[in-house]
């Protein structure tokens, strides 16, 4: 996928309080404005920074981007003009390996220079998403752009109707092979690609359509507010109170979630059906046979490895998330543990706000005991301003790293409010940071990994971080609590996610026998959470809305098994490192140098590691039941 794509992609959001929705990459700041100062909240948490978005544009209202705009524009029709209909005759001709590798290296250079603007846009959206000017930015550059790339979309149609024999013969020139692994995913494409006016049709239309419903959707959730306690608060404060040490406080915010989601239950509706919809026309004119499918492509997954990933994790609920349940309510002194309880901090620990200099520092370290050169990547988010970690009204819910383009630096979004969780999600998206500045080297179109190997890098360095502080923990209390937490979170990552992706199997597919009431979705959402959570969890009246506000069900469809391939991935990782130190790293790093330009077994074979393999999978699912053990064992 090249970079723009990326840019204008919208952002997928965590939710502390609510699981493990986290996004890869994505958007953010202030009017384009030159760095904000930062802000010291409340609290002890410490100055928190605000990124510089100056690397990239000086502002929304600066020359630089109106110019770009224009060159953009122009350097798309000058393309489409200098090559459409004249590429099978170009691969044909007596050099053309190098006269192909020359177009592919000019459409990379406009990709670059599109992702750029596209990125800018995104990111200053995400920074207020309720500000007008931001929004209008944001959308105009999102029609722009969708008009000027109209012009490269015969690029890949055309590569495609290019003869198979005359392309392998063109690419023996070093500087084609150089593209081989873009263009063969490019021809993976083929068989569902469309007539060229048809592909540009869905391409312009994408802006009133699938964009269109995403900044709705965006749109909404960004203006909801939850009363509790006598305060106003947006989704963010509002979710991470379900983690508060107070019981009261909890089933206060959980309930007030729920009444405001519910108030809102017909537009979400309204989003989830339409879009169920397009995507369904999508796929019906491209012939995917799934409807996953069009995923697994995009992933450079086989269909095969995730159902065997999705029927080994199902199995595994019973001795995962319904006996870590069970054995929480029992640390409460209940029954069944109410569902604002699930992720609810142990009784009798003390809770302590982590300041932003020692989350860094901890961080850093973490990287730093497996990797320097992992721990100097990461530095430089923080010497360089390339991090968001204010919370503020309006401000993009969740987390992400932005990729923005080669030519630039990766930009990182967090909302940091000082909780143990925070200090892993701050490790999360620096290890996406450090993943994408490690393969910008292989360029606009090559640097993109796919989601189930993107989030690889971002688990391993929550993993490398959660080992660091827990071997540095000698209180019982404290290691029961780090314990808990990180099992909480890979529930969250695994068993949580593939409920998500069976959730949508059933929401889409029912979808195409026609609309689905609002009674009908929350209906599926609570029997899927039921059989993913177990029956020591009671989904009270008002649980059955929380699906309206996850964002992946809305920007990408069928995303959320990539967090379940790459936790469990990680713990096969991670499981070998224990083993073998000697020369890991080294092999680790090579495989997030990569990008995408290698498929997932070739990068898991240098580590004895095969995702195909029904075993790879339990190999990864026994390492949290082992945990579970170690926390049952204590009492």
């Amino acid at each position: 996928m090249s970079a723009f794509f990326h840019a204008l992609s919208p952002c997928l959001a965590p939710h502390a309080g609510e699981g493990r929705e986290r996004g890869a990459a994505k958007r953010a700041t202030r009017g384009g404005q030159r760095p904000n100062q930062s802000r010291s909240p409340k609290g002890g948490i410490g100055t928190l920074p605000e990124w510089d978005l100056s690397d990239l544009y000086p502002g929304i209202d600066s020359p630089e981007v109106a110019s770009d705009l224009a060159r953009a524009d122009a350097q798309c029709g000058a393309f489409e003009e200098r090559y459409k209909g004249k590429l099978e005759a170009l691969a044909s001709g007596p050099d053309g390996g190098k006269a192909l590798a020359a177009a592919i290296s000019e459409f990379e250079s406009i990709d670059d220079l599109i992702g750029r603007i596209a990125s800018f846009a995104s990111l200053v959206y995400s920074g207020n998403t309720t500000d007008p000017v931001r929004a209008k930015f944001f959308g105009d550059v999102q029609e722009r752009i969708t008009t000027s790339s109209s012009h490269l979309l015969f690029f890949s149609l055309e590569l495609n109707k290019i003869d198979d024999g005359v392309l392998e013969s063109a690419m023996a020139h070093p500087a084609l092979a150089h593209y081989r692994p873009w263009i063969e995913d490019i021809r993976k494409e083929k068989p569902y690609q469309l007539e060229d006016r048809i592909e540009q049709l869905f391409h312009e239309k994408s802006v009133t359509a699938q964009g269109a419903w995403n900044r709705l959707f965006d749109d909404t959730v960004a203006s909801l507010r939850f009363k509790i306690g006598g305060k106003t608060l947006p989704i963010e404060p509002a979710l991470n109170l379900l983690q508060h040490k107070a019981p009261a406080t909890r089933k206060a915010a959980a309930t007030a979630l729920g009444r405001t989601f519910t108030q809102h239950l017909r537009t979400f509706t309204l989003i989830t059906n339409t879009l169920a919809k397009d995507k369904e026309i999508s796929d019906r004119w491209r012939g995917f046979a799934d409807i996953a499918d069009a995923r697994h492509l995009s992933n450079r997954v086989e269909r095969e490895v995730v159902e065997a990933l999705v029927e080994a994790v199902r199995a595994a609920y019973p001795r995962l998330s319904h006996r870590y349940y069970a054995l929480k309510a029992r640390w409460f002194g209940k029954k069944r543990l109410p569902y604002w309880d699930r992720n609810a901090p142990l009784p009798d620990v003390p809770a302590r706000l982590i300041p932003w200099q020692e989350a860094k520092d901890t961080v850093l370290t973490a990287y730093g005991a497996f990797s320097p050169v992992m721990a100097d990547i990461a530095e430089r988010f923080f010497a360089n301003r390339w991090i968001d970690a204010v919370v503020r009204a309006g401000k993009a819910p969740g987390a992400f790293s932005h990729p923005t383009v080669p030519s630039s630096h990766p930009f990182i979004l967090v909302s940091y409010q000082g909780k143990t969780r925070d200090v892993m999600t701050l490790a999360h998206e620096l290890g996406h940071g450090v993943h994408q500045v490690l393969a910008a080297p292989n360029g606009a179109l090559m640097a993109p990994t796919p989601l189930t190997l993107a989030e690889t890098a971002s688990v391993f360095g929550e993993m490398l971080t959660f080992r660091r502080l827990l071997a540095a923990t000698t209180n019982a209390k404290e290691r029961k609590a780090m314990l808990a937490s990180k099992v909480e979170d890979m529930i969250n990552t695994v068993i949580r996610q593939i409920a998500f992706y069976t959730f949508e199997r059933s929401v889409h597919g029912e979808r195409r026998n026609g609309e689905l009431t609002a009674d009908r979705l929350c209906q599926i959402w609570l029997e899927v959470q039921r059989e993913s959570l177990g029956p020591a969890v009671a989904l009270k009246a008002g649980y059955e809305s929380f699906w309206v506000y996850i964002g992946h069900f809305i920007h990408s469809p069928f995303y959320v098994y990539a967090y379940a391939f790459g936790d469990c991935l990680v713990n096969a990782l991670y499981a070998v490192y224990e083993k073998a130190h000697d020369g890991f790293a080294e092999r680790y790093l090579a495989m997030l140098k990569a990008g995408g330009t290698r498929h997932h077994s070739e990068l898991l074979k240098p580590f004895g590691l095969d995702a195909r393999d029904p075993a790879f999978w339990q190999g990864g699912l026994r390492m949290i039941e082992g945990m579970i053990d170690e926390l049952q064992g204590m009492g």
